[in-house]
């Protein structure tokens, strides 16, 4: 499965699954190759991971490791 992701101002994406939510986790690219992830929720600063980070997370999350976390 694979959609599109929805642009947000300054760079930032959210999942197209969120729809028009105002709770959403957005992403973005770093110039350093890192990945920022902040909610649009929270006032916070946006918590940087490495590469090898965020592939650890997302083959986690594509093998429903977390799935029991939202049930």
């Amino acid at each position: 499965m694979s959609g599109k992701a929805t642009q947000l101002p300054h760079g930032w994406i959210k999942s197209s699954a969120s729809g028009n939510g105002a709770e959403c986790v957005k992403m973005k690219r770093l110039p350093t190759g890192d990945v920022a992830v902040a909610s649009t929720r929270l006032e916070m600063e946006p918590i940087p991971y490495t590469q090898a980070e965020m592939r650890a997370f997302l083959t986690g999350v594509k093998a429903g490791e977390f799935d029991h976390l939202i049930d």
